[in-house]
């Protein structure tokens, strides 16, 4: 009997099965990535993205991911001799992931050197180590953030920013004197407002013009162990935004701030998201006093930017693992990606993730515009609660979707599949659900010089190129105008900018195939339908060329 013939009938053979997701280059074969990066003046960028991307995709790497959120973080309240210490330990993964992107410059590349298409560079460096973890992408982006708010104190950014911006990620929980960088966190909210952080209770008592000592709480702190976080408190003045540390000045342990619990999460588990309280905690004035939302606001901007990017990464993630599997698991005499209705679904997929990466990093690219750009902070103003909104809420059904096309393998925890598939609500909650972005949209429209003409200027960029997209373009405008029941129907027409925007972004630089089935069915057509329902006629072909992953 012939050999292959008798694997067969051992029982403990293994065949027909797909190699796992590993030394595949996140960068060389993304090719929307690749390309929005030219588009960005950030193609000087790309030798350096793509050693990264291979670094990325190596087994003990890929593996990182996997074991930061199986050993979630432990918080520690007290010593063995019952002092109260806070102090959340991580697994080693957490702290080699943080490695990786700290080394990079997720954290602080467009400061050190802010050149032409220097977010869009970080933005790459982002979404690329986004991949393999999600939750060590919290401090990276607040850290990242932060650092627009410090700068509007001089006092507090020359004191703090040599060490935020250094490319050196040091886990010791210690002053920062004593060590080689530093992290930033954000807490915000509180358990009687949420996103209504004006009627937040924490109270902030002067010491001098510039420090306070703080009582309260907050509902929600991420990554606690940061080295200190910017923080809203009621001050004399009103809300006013605080610079809270771990360790006081003189080098002591803030015993003030206290953690009281770690949250138990749907997904994003590696990260410890905490709830905090401050008993007489000491804090330093950022920003002036009672323009807390005002000196923050920055910070919040710059981290729905991620939200953005993370999405966009998760759907690419996600979708690669559908195109690894379906190019390798054959089913009837072929693989999987050869059957219509299985290319049907997997080039849907990578019409929505492309339409996704473009949004994503035209955005980027607005904020590394300069002020006499009328593409950039305008621009970036309107559209930035337009594409966290949509991309974010894109995530899910993407993952879901491309779960479903590798099947039971995706479902069983062995699989990357069920931990993209918590983390992927995040995004959509994080810095602002969907209802805030949306009347954040309202408000920038209202109150935000040129971000009206900035939007529309992009939106009519691709004007003539597609009879259909025009048409659009020319009746959001109409149901912007009608301003009477608007914020009744505020979700569906930021959905619809949102679309156009994309469509805008293909018909301008993707393939025909990709633009003209993202017209046909996300424009012309097509609401609420499941993905894989591109109409008969599409070049799948060249779509699935274009998304088409190396075999082994």
């Amino acid at each position: 009997m012939h050999t292959a013939e008798l694997a067969a009938q051992e029982p403990r053979a293994v065949t027909n099965q797909a190699t796992p997701f590993e030394n595949i280059s996140l960068f060389a074969h993304d090719v929307p990535l690749r390309e929005a990066l030219v588009r960005g003046d950030a193609e000087w960028a790309m030798p350096a993205l793509a050693e990264y991307g291979e670094s990325l995709a190596a087994p003990h790497v890929v593996a990182l991911g996997d074991l930061a959120n199986r050993h979630e973080p432990e918080l520690r309240s007290f010593d063995r001799f019952g002092r109260r210490i806070d102090v959340v330990d991580f697994h080693p993964s957490y702290h080699e992931l943080m490695t990786l992107g700290v080394e990079q410059g997720v954290h602080s590349a467009p400061w050190e050197n802010p050149r032409p298409g220097a977010h869009v560079a970080r933005g790459a460096a982002m979404y690329l180590r986004h991949q393999v973890d999600q939750g060590t992408s919290c401090p990276l982006t607040m850290t990242f953030a932060v650092v627009p708010s410090l700068r509007t104190e001089p006092r507090v950014a020359d004191a703090w920013l040599p060490k935020v911006l250094a490319r050196s990620y040091d886990p010791t929980f210690a002053p920062v004197a004593n060590k080689s960088g530093a992290l930033f966190g954000m807490a915000m909210t509180e358990r009687q407002g949420g996103s209504d952080v004006r009627s937040n209770t924490t109270r902030a008592t002067a010491i001098d013009a510039d420090t306070y000592i703080l009582d309260g709480h907050k509902w929600f702190c991420s990554a606690p162990m940061c080295d200190a976080f910017l923080v809203l408190a009621q001050a004399p003045e009103g809300l006013t935004c605080f610079l809270v540390p771990r360790f006081l000045p003189d080098g002591t342990q803030q015993t003030g701030f206290r953690v009281n619990r770690l949250k138990r999460k749907l997904g994003n588990r590696s990260n410890a998201s905490s709830e905090i309280e401050f008993h007489q905690c000491w804090a330093e004035r950022v920003g002036p006093p009672g323009r807390g939302v005002a000196t923050i606001i920055e910070m919040v901007r710059h981290t729905r930017l991620d939200c953005a990017l993370g999405g966009a990464s998760l759907m690419r993630r996600a979708v690669a693992e559908a195109v690894h599997h379906t190019q390798r698991r054959w089913t009837f005499g072929r693989p999987l990606i050869k059957h219509d209705l299985m290319r049907n679904v997997v080039a849907d997929l990578l019409i929505e993730s492309e339409a996704s990466t473009a949004l994503a990093f035209r955005l980027a690219a607005a904020f590394d515009a300069g002020d006499a750009d009328a593409a950039g902070p305008a621009f970036a103003r309107a559209a930035t609660p337009v594409a966290k909104y949509w991309i974010t809420h894109q995530e899910t059904p993407v993952v879901r979707e491309a779960l479903e096309c590798i099947g039971g393998n995706g479902y069983a925890e062995e699989s990357p599949m069920p931990r993209f598939f918590r983390e992927s609500p995040l995004n959509s909650i994080w810095e602002g659900t969907g209802n805030v972005q949306v009347l954040d949209f309202l408000r920038a429209l209202e109150r935000e010089p040129g971000a009206a003409d900035a939007l529309h200027r992009e939106l009519v960029s691709a004007k003539g190129a597609d009879k259909r997209l025009d048409a659009a373009v020319d009746a959001v405008g109409d149901a912007l105008r009608d301003r009477t029941t608007l914020e009744l129907r505020s979700r569906a027409v930021v959905e619809r900018i949102a679309r156009l925007l994309q469509g805008s972004l293909l018909v301008r630089y993707a393939p025909p195939a990709v633009a003209d089935a993202f017209i046909a069915t996300r424009i012309e057509g097509r609401g609420g339908e499941a993905f894989g329902t591109l109409p008969a006629g599409t070049d799948l072909d060249a779509i699935l060329e274009r998304g088409a992953l190396p075999l082994d």
